[in-house]
């Protein structure tokens, strides 16, 4: 025998039959953008430290689009950092032609730099 599945709508959500009591039919909106690393340095966190905003935002089915957001702002402004810190530093493509030791390690030092200022400003807050 089949069930037949009564759908209401009340304060704007929909409501389905199962049995005899109606659970709401909430579906959460989908995110296709990658998990990166900082997304994933944030989440963690506001598990940790915030749990009622992680709550709050897992609840609102906006945690993810919230996540993917911060992980492209922190990527754009490491790729910006970097830059500024390779120009006020002067490591040029000509250092990396003559000496391609020094330029990876100062490039190695500059990028961790510019990583600890992406976690203290956008990760860690």
């Amino acid at each position: 025998m089949e069930k037949l599945k009564e759908r209401i709508t009340e304060n704007g959500i929909d409501y389905i039959l199962v049995g005899d009591y109606y659970i709401p039919d909430l579906k959460l909106p989908e995110e296709n953008r990658p998990i990166g690393r900082y997304r994933r340095l944030h989440r963690d966190y506001l598990k940790e430290k915030h749990p009622v905003r992680y709550s709050s935002l897992i609840l609102t089915g906006k945690l993810w689009a919230y996540l993917a957001d911060l992980n492209e702002q922190a990527e754009e402004r490491l790729d910006l950092i970097i830059e500024q810190m390779k120009t006020a530093e002067g490591v040029t493509e000509e250092l990396k032609a003559r000496n391609q030791l020094e330029w990876v390690g100062r490039m190695n030092n500059i990028r961790s730099r510019a990583e600890e200022i992406i976690k203290s400003e956008q990760i860690y807050i």
